[in-house]
């Protein structure tokens, strides 16, 4: 696996620079770093004393970087996970917080584990992890990344306005899905025509 700023600098690039769309729930991001993240670690970067959207256009890489790193991989645990989840949980945290790990517990349910679906790595979801890299050594990445995208997908398929994340407007494949699909193995993405079948029900 790269080492963890490597693996944290591509996020950092996959997310792109400064948006305020009124659809994504985050508000003002930058790099992936929210506003809510920037509030709740008091990063008061323009020194006005407060924590606002200027703040977040005034966020480098570098310390976009450093935040991930401390707040997205370190603190949830990422790091006690087998090797081969821990560069797609970690990328999923960034995007969709505790539910990254409760996608795991859910995946350790679906195996045979007995682990509770709390969204916190604990003893339990490492030993749980564990024991399934152990059984499925060459699957278990795949399948997290494929639950990943059924996540967007249910997602998307409850919220409207969060089609646009998984459907481009030529209707191929959005950013959710391109972003799952690069921690699974090609074999397991899905064609064109099965994306197109998966979001038809949307019109």
């Amino acid at each position: 696996m790269k080492d963890i700023e490597a693996i944290a600098s591509e996020i950092v690039a996959r997310e792109g620079g400064f948006v305020n769309d009124p659809d994504d729930p985050g508000g003002a991001t930058k790099y992936g770093v929210t506003i809510g993240t920037l509030q709740r670690l008091g990063m008061d970067l323009d020194g006005d004393g407060r924590v606002g959207v200027s703040d977040v256009q005034r966020l480098d890489r570098a310390t976009a970087v450093r935040i991930f790193i401390e707040h997205y991989f370190h603190r949830p645990r990422i790091a006690a996970l087998p090797q081969a989840l821990q560069a797609s949980v970690f990328d999923m945290y960034v995007n969709a917080g505790s539910n990254a790990v409760r996608i795991l517990q859910r995946l350790l349910v679906q195996m045979g584990e007995t682990v509770a679906v709390d969204g916190v790595i604990g003893p339990q979801t490492i030993a749980a992890a564990e024991r399934a890299a152990v059984r499925a050594p060459d699957h278990l990445a795949d399948a997290y990344g494929i639950a990943r995208r059924n996540y967007y997908y249910a997602l998307a398929d409850a919220r409207p306005a969060s089609r646009k994340y998984a459907r481009r407007r030529d209707g191929g494949k959005g950013g959710w899905i391109v972003r799952a699909e690069e921690f699974i193995a090609p074999r397991f993405h899905l064609s064109e025509a099965q994306h197109r079948a998966r979001v038809a029900a949307w019109g």
